[in-house]
């Protein structure tokens, strides 16, 4: 018997295996392979999810070999995996059409109902501890549990309901050892590796933002200035610094602005346009990725390009350009060629669209500046780019909106000196702070506004509002799970314009307020001045009665709030 029972084991190995590839190969297709980007699939995809799976536990079924006129089989592989990664209807739908088939093509046998409730109830448990994997539901721990737990109690419900009972020991003596083993490591095993081949997915799509994000960051300083020759050129060696294609082109309405690579002999900088589909995408405005010389349409007999991806760059409604890159015979252009120019021709549009944008290196050109910035630093930028990077394929017109934002926000701070701004240019900057922040935390960040009529128009020292309500937002909601809500309440009092920021975020100590005051200890670096330099610029323009007032209860939040003579004020 021992040997049988190996034999049985190998062989269901062996079908997993095969049963394996097949699986992961349908799970790559699209769109089903677009599942595994957020881990947890959408619900019109669930359905389908069911189906394969419930389909893969059909051939399960067929796995091993029929032993006392029974199945040794893999449907728990199968429905375990569909209902950790789809949740409860996937689950269902995989024990229902693996159970039911099972029930159907053996009706009358003795192992018949507890073998298809055994697979049914699987799928059903399943899908049940899905929703409680809140994070990562592709769990190999989970997938174990589940796996071990319910294909022990599939054997003990083929000793309990099965019918004759000594067929049934004979019967779970033989398949009771290969089931559990195989059936529990190959949903572990099928679970890690789709966790594997997701989590893959998510890294490559993550360097492909950042590469995107990489080359609009270097290109903003020079297609600042619109497009042309010397800007052009530029950009394209930033390009072809960074992307292995052979060769790289921008073009502007009528002529090449730049070109690099292979076919620089005849597609010349400031020569007219020579190929038919540049001159046909000026005319369309749709990408295109073509794959022959024949659709590229160059009139030089030699030209060596073989491939290409042409994208419109646009300046509002009117397209100004395209931006173009190329393979050979040596070189290809993949699909990701294609997705990587169409990325990079949304951020460049909007670049043109936003052309008195500033760059990264101009925010910290002055040490004075950076002082009254407080929080505007690198990392914001950074991590603003990605944010909107991470709209520029699935909401263009929300990444356009976002960088319009970033531009006035930057635009505000190299805008600011040690001098006085209307309360209302102040608050558009922390509109444009507040929907940055809200794009990359969602509905953690929210504000709530209370403005006295009129208050708009009166003048403050420049950057002394802002930085309180960046410190609130940073310090303070976002330091909770939850996040929480910055209010801004502006009112007129008896001659005094009355300023508070509040928030209901984390709080902090006695003190701890005190090290912030004084930039003191962790608070001494250029990331926590901003409530000290606020203070300071209060007490040396308006006097020491007229100085920040800050209350604050660790988990209960902080209010700051000053007040300004408003005769002062006004003038």
């Amino acid at each position: 018997m021992f040997e049988y029972i190996l034999t049985l084991l190998m062989t269901l190995v062996g079908r997993f295996g095969a049963m394996l590839a097949i699986g992961l190969f349908v799970l790559t297709l699209a769109p089903i392979g677009k599942l595994g980007v957020n881990r947890r699939p959408e619900r019109q995809y669930r359905w389908l999810l069911g189906l394969l799976f419930g389909f893969l536990g059909i051939m399960g079924t067929y796995g091993g070999d029929i032993v006392f006129d029974s199945y040794a089989n893999l449907r728990g592989v199968y429905v375990i995996t569909g209902g950790l990664l789809g949740g409860p209807l996937v689950g269902f739908l995989a024990g229902l059409i693996a159970g039911g088939h099972r029930f159907l093509i053996d009706i009358g046998g003795f192992s018949t109902i507890p073998c298809s409730l055994a697979t049914f109830l699987e799928g059903i448990a399943a899908g049940y501890v899905s929703l409680h994997l809140k994070e990562n539901n592709l769990n190999w721990k989970a997938a174990f549990v589940v796996a071990l737990v319910g294909e022990s109690i599939h054997q003990m419900m083929v000793l309990t309901m099965a019918k004759p009972f000594e067929q049934a020991v004979e019967l779970v003596k033989v398949i009771a050892l290969p089931m559990i083993a195989v059936n529990t490591f190959g949903a572990v095993l099928f679970i890690q590796t789709l966790y594997l081949l997701f989590e893959y997915r998510s890294r490559r799509d993550s360097s492909r933002i950042s590469q995107v994000m990489d080359i609009a960051s270097q290109t903003v300083s020079h297609l600042r200035f619109g497009l042309n020759e010397q800007s052009a050129l530029e950009t394209a060696r930033i390009i072809w610094d960074r992307v292995p294609v052979a060769a790289v082109d921008i073009a502007g309405q009528d002529r090449v602005l730049a070109h690099l690579g292979a076919g620089d002999d005849h597609h010349v900088q400031g020569q007219p346009l020579r190929t038919k589909a540049t001159l046909k995408v000026m005319q369309t405005g749709e990408p295109v990725f073509l794959r022959s010389p024949k659709a590229i349409g160059c009139d030089h007999p030699d030209c060596p390009l073989q491939s290409a991806v042409i994208v419109p760059l646009r300046k509002g409604e009117q397209i100004v350009g395209c931006l173009k890159l190329y393979g050979t015979e040596d070189i290809k252009l993949h699909k990701v060629h294609f997705e990587l120019a169409k990325g990079l021709g949304a951020l460049f549009s909007t670049q043109l669209e936003l052309q008195d944008i500033q760059t990264k290196n101009q925010l910290l050109a002055s040490a004075e500046i950076r002082r009254l910035q407080t929080q505007i630093n690198p990392h914001f930028l950074f991590n603003s780019l990605n944010t909107i990077g991470s709209f520029t394929r699935t909401n263009p017109d929300k990444a356009r909106a976002l960088l319009a934002e970033l531009a006035m926000y930057m635009r505000r701070n190299l805008d600011a000196e040690d001098g006085f701004t209307r309360i209302g240019s102040e608050l558009d900057q922390i509109r444009s702070y507040l929907k940055i922040e809200q794009a990359r935390f969602g509905d953690r960040v929210r504000s709530e506004w209370s403005l006295d009529e009129g208050v708009e128009d009166i003048e403050i020292p420049s950057l002394i509002i802002q930085p309180l309500v960046e410190n609130g937002v940073k310090h303070g909601i976002l330091g909770r799970d939850e996040g929480g809500t910055i209010a801004i309440r502006i009112a007129r009092d008896n001659g005094l314009l009355m300023v508070e920021i509040a928030d209901d975020g984390v709080g902090m100590s006695p003190d701890t307020l005190r090290q912030v005051l004084l930039s003191e200890g962790e608070f001494a670096d250029e990331d926590h001045i901003g409530v000290r330099n606020c203070n300071q610029r209060l007490q040396q323009i308006y006097g020491p009665a007229h100085t920040l007032s800050i209350a604050s209860q660790p988990d209960r939040g902080t209010r700051v709030s000053f007040t300004i003579p408003y005769a002062s004020a006004a003038a």
